[in-house]
């Protein structure tokens, strides 16, 4: 039986990976910000051993004793932790008042990285686990749609190359989740097209990524082939393009 936490647990993405640790058996611990979607999500894992937490993130201060207590409650360091967590926020607002800009990067980067030092700690002294945190396509290349959003991302990123190399001598493998966009509650008011990925799609491709231990992944895979252009285009030529420079 394999332990796992997961963090950001009410997502539409992390509660369909929640459900498919469920039906293999794990034991999961859940954590999430809004206690009712969080019940929700584990009465879809009920064939499985699960405890909750509710937590909020951004309160950086009780993120340390958060992961500590997530830790003990599946007994101990080591098995495997999904981090989940986001929030795209208001592009438009984070460029004129700096307080939605560091919510922005407060929610996306800084907390991340809160959770990420005594998780990291526990695992590299237990000398096993897996690390999966969910970051963005965003974060290859500034756009003005979205350039806050993806300056955290893109943060987080190098944050995560420098904390899987850290690890490795302990056996402990760190998956970095690029995602594109999801046809989620999270993008409820963007335009779909054909690009957006499904959350039951989505959530069993980052599982199979963790359960490989693969360094990075683009999630859906095609994102691997459009995401070079996108990020080696030169500039002159990237800001002509409305289809990629647009708002």
């Amino acid at each position: 039986m394999q332990r796992t936490l997961i963090l950001g647990a009410t997502s539409a993405i992390a509660a369909e990976a929640a459900v498919l640790h469920a039906t293999r058996g794990d034991r999961l611990h859940l954590v999430g910000r809004n206690p009712d979607k969080l019940a929700d999500v584990a009465r879809r894992c009920e064939r499985a051993t699960v405890t909750t937490a509710v937590a909020d993130f951004d309160d950086l201060d009780g993120n340390e004793a958060l992961a500590r207590d997530a830790i003990a409650a599946l007994g101990g360091g080591g098995g495997r932790v999904l981090v989940a967590h986001g929030d795209l926020g208001n592009q438009l607002a984070s460029e004129r008042a700096f307080a939605e800009a560091h919510a922005i990067l407060r929610t996306n980067f800084v907390s991340v990285v809160s959770l990420l030092i005594p998780l990291a700690n526990a695992m590299e002294a237990a000398r096993s686990g897996r690390i999966g945190v969910i970051t963005s396509v965003a974060g290859e290349r500034g756009r003005p749609r979205n350039f806050t959003y993806g300056a955290a991302k893109g943060a987080l990123n190098v944050y995560l190359q420098g904390l899987r190399t850290r690890l490795y001598p302990a056996g402990v493998s760190v998956t970095t989740l690029k995602l594109g966009p999801v046809d989620s509650p999270m993008t409820a008011g963007h335009k779909k097209h054909a690009l957006f990925g499904k959350p039951p799609a989505v959530a069993r491709s980052i599982v199979s990524a963790m359960d490989a231990g693969d360094a990075e992944v683009y999630v859906p895979s095609f994102w691997a082939a459009i995401m070079p252009i996108v990020r080696n285009t030169p500039e002159r030529v990237f800001q002509r393009l409305s289809f990629l420079s647009g708002r």
